[in-house]
Order: C-alpha cells, then sequence, then structure tokens
C-alpha cells in the first residue's frame, strides 16, 4: 500500500478526489508532519515555516516523491533530495497569472504615480495634476528570466505596446544571453526580475548593474530578495541615481521596520504579496497533485519537476 503524508490544510480539496487504495497519513502541525511522514513514500507538507519543512523532509527517510505548492525550494537541502534521488514536482506556474497581473499593476503604480493619488485621497486633498506622467507604451523593458512568470508577464506588457527584451539562460532567437545583458542596461525604462533563486543568480543586481542603469529606470523585483545586492539599491535610490523600485522580495522577510528600505521614497514594498493576490493556488495546486499521483500509480513522469542540482 503506498503511503502520503499530506497536510491537513488541503485535505477538503483532496479527499474526497484521492484513489482507493492509499495510506494517507493527514497532520496539522510540524511535530505532527515528522510522525506522518516516516516512513511514507510521497509527501506533500508545506508551511510557512520553512525550517521546519527542511527538518520534515530530513524526517522522511522512505519518501520518493516530494510535491510541494512553492516554485522556488532552494530554502530545502539539496543534498538530501539528491543523495535520496527524490523525484520533486513544484508549484512553478501555479501562480503565475497572478504574479504577472501584479508586475503591471507594479509598473503602472509607478507610471502613474497612483500611490501619492491614494496618500492625497487618505488625507481628503484634491490633486490638480497627476504625480506620475509616464506612460508604459512605447518604453523598453528588460525581462531577467522567461520561466512560467515571464511567458506570462511578456504578452500583458506587450498589450500596453511595452517593448519587451528577454534574457534567457539558453538565448535564442530575439533574446540575449547571460553575457550580453549588462553592457545594454542603459537602454531600459523597466528591468524585471523573474529568475529562479540559484548560486548564480544571487547578487546579479550590484552596484555596478544599477549604476549601469538609466537614472529614471525602475527595478522590479519578482524572484528573491537575494538576486540584488540590496544595501547597493538603498543606496541607489535614495542618491536617486535610478528611478525607483518595485520590490515584491526582499532580504530578509518579513523586512524588519527599522531596515533603511523603508525610507526609500522611491520604494515599493508589496511584501511578497504577489502570489497571494488570487482565490484558486490551493485549487491549482490540488489538481495538479491529483494529476501526477494518478501518473506516478501508474508508473508515468511527473511535472513539472524541480532539479536540486540546477536548484530550479
Amino acid at each position: 500500500m503506498t503511503t502520503l503524508a499530506i497536510s491537513g490544510l488541503i485535505r477538503p480539496m483532496l479527499e474526497p478526489r484521492l484513489p482507493e487504495g492509499l495510506d494517507v497519513r493527514w497532520f496539522m502541525s510540524a511535530e505532527q508532519a515528522k510522525e506522518a511522514v516516516a516512513d511514507a513514500e510521497i509527501g506533500w507538507f508545506d508551511m510557512n515555516d520553512k525550517e521546519a519543512m527542511a527538518e520534515t523532509l530530513r524526517a522522511a527517510t522512505q519518501l520518493k516523491w516530494l510535491n510541494s505548492i512553492y516554485a522556488g525550494l532552494d530554502f530545502l537541502p539539496m543534498d538530501v533530495l539528491i543523495e535520496r534521488g527524490i523525484t520533486v514536482t513544484n508549484g512553478v506556474g501555479i501562480n503565475a497569472v497572478t504574479i504577472a497581473e501584479y508586475i503591471v499593476m507594479g509598473m503602472l503604480n509607478i507610471a502613474k504615480g497612483y500611490a501619492q493619488v491614494m496618500r492625497a485621497a487618505d488625507r481628503r486633498e484634491w490633486l490638480f495634476d497627476s504625480p506620475g506622467k509616464r506612460e508604459l507604451a512605447g518604453s523598453k523593458a528588460l525581462l531577467l528570466g522567461y520561466g512560467a512568470i515571464g511567458k506570462a508577464v511578456a504578452p500583458r506588457l506587450a498589450a500596453f505596446d511595452v517593448d519587451v527584451t528577454v534574457v534567457r539562460r539558453s538565448g535564442g532567437e530575439g533574446t540575449l544571453g547571460p553575457d550580453e545583458w549588462r553592457a545594454r542596461l542603459g537602454e531600459f525604462d523597466w528591468v524585471i526580475l523573474a529568475v529562479p533563486a540559484t548560486p548564480e543568480t544571487e547578487g546579479l543586481i550590484g552596484a555596478a548593474e544599477l549604476a549601469a542603469m538609466k537614472a529614471d529606470a525602475v527595478i522590479c523585483n519578482f524572484a528573491r530578495g537575494s538576486v540584488i545586492d540590496q544595501p547597493a539599491l538603498v543606496e541607489a535610490l535614495k542618491a536617486k541615481t535610478i528611478g525607483g523600485a518595485f520590490l515584491d522580495v526582499t532580504t530578509p522577510e518579513p523586512l524588519p521596520a527599522d531596515d533603511p528600505l523603508w525610507d526609500c521614497e522611491t520604494a515599493h514594498i508589496s511584501m511578497h504579496l504577489s502570489g497571494r493576490a488570487q482565490d484558486k493556488m490551493f485549487v491549482r495546486s490540488a489538481d495538479r497533485f491529483l494529476d501526477n499521483l494518478g501518473k506516478y500509480l501508474k508508473g508515468e513522469p511527473l511535472a513539472p519537476l524541480f532539479d536540486p542540482r540546477l536548484g530550479y
């Protein structure tokens, strides 16, 4: 009999649809999770506490397939996944649409100065001019990363007549390779980060890259906070050598109340909410898991696969 250890939070969406003949161990706490996974072959134990997830993985010594709603799994011990040969399916693409919408929203918010409009409304102050006068139409965006999020945001920006240049590890016609984009940073009004979190992307944007950007360029980070050298970004924002930043991710998270990033006038911090601005994540995740479960029981390939050697 195949044993599964699954968070009880997803139980209402899964239990009525699970095939017969499975030994399912539902759990509601990190302590229960460690007990449930001890001899489990399949695990789905997403938690807000990433360290608890890592400890649960270490306790799952019989695990053959790990499923997660998270797209980025850099917080898990990659060595454990590799050594035990565990197949991993992640949540890549589950929230791509809502994150893409958030990126467009953030760009429009900055272009039109809408945060200042809302602050004026809170003060019941009637503005007679727009605090933001940019148009997306005709602007140029550099999109680093062309996974599920990149592929979702590119056509949405194109619909606003934004000229999008894509950076891909594999290169390709009409795109820039990993060694080509830095020399062209000064051409773009928007720099959008949607790369996976890997050792290669840590500190991808540092002081040199920020200095190469246009004086009114805006950087939008929807990858991981570690992709940007945050102290260098704070310095650039305070010196106004770039136009601003829309940051869905920071280092650390939550960002401490005394962090200097909060004091940067042109920093827009959206608190990693982009993937949460929807109500279909768990429905889509349950559907994907059940589809994969059927394939697993038949010995068929699963998707999408996370490669712990690559980190995405």
